[in-house]
């Protein structure tokens, strides 16, 4: 059966999100909230494609009920795909909705430590490098259907990122 989730807390406030600098991205920048990377001003992180991974501490909140529930993480909406690891340990990969992971038994009262690692499409890459000349360009390809002015593909974690419980 699909559990019925409640939410009891958002994950707000800043991220630490590291880019691979390989790829034109910031090796790590803070976002003082989530948002597409094409929002973003930045060049390296705005055509950026490819794997950046956020990371944040956080405590379940005093409220939280301890016992006869399940606790889950709901990344909200992700663009593209999502690895999650809670205190060192991998709780899977998510591609689809709903974009959740249960969390129970790796999670702590306090002191969590979350990575959720995700990995966009390639056409803001391709987007970006249209508009460098040839020898500044991370990509070499022969696909011509992205021009400087194509619409940029919406990427990253944009959540909202929440705790979720369900009864067992």
């Amino acid at each position: 059966p699909i559990p019925v989730l409640t939410s009891v807390a958002e994950l707000s406030g800043p991220w630490i999100v590291r880019f691979d600098p390989k790829w034109g991205g910031p090796a790590s920048v803070v976002f003082e909230q989530l948002v597409d990377w094409t929002s973003r001003s930045e060049p390296g992180i705005r055509y950026y494609s490819g794997r950046a991974v956020y990371e944040k501490a956080f405590d379940l909140p005093r409220s939280l009920p301890a016992a006869g529930r399940s606790l889950y993480l709901d990344l909200g909406k992700v663009r593209n795909v999502a690895e999650v690891r809670l205190n060192g340990k991998d709780l899977g990969v998510v591609w689809t909705a709903p974009w959740h992971v249960d969390i129970t038994a790796a999670v702590r009262p306090t002191g969590n430590k979350l990575e959720i690692a995700v990995v966009n499409l390639w056409p803001n890459r391709l987007i970006g490098d249209a508009d460098l000349p040839p020898e500044k360009r991370l990509t070499i390809t022969n696909v011509r259907k992205f021009k400087k002015d194509s619409p940029l593909l919406p990427s990253g974690l944009l959540g909202p990122v929440t705790l979720q419980t369900a009864e067992r």
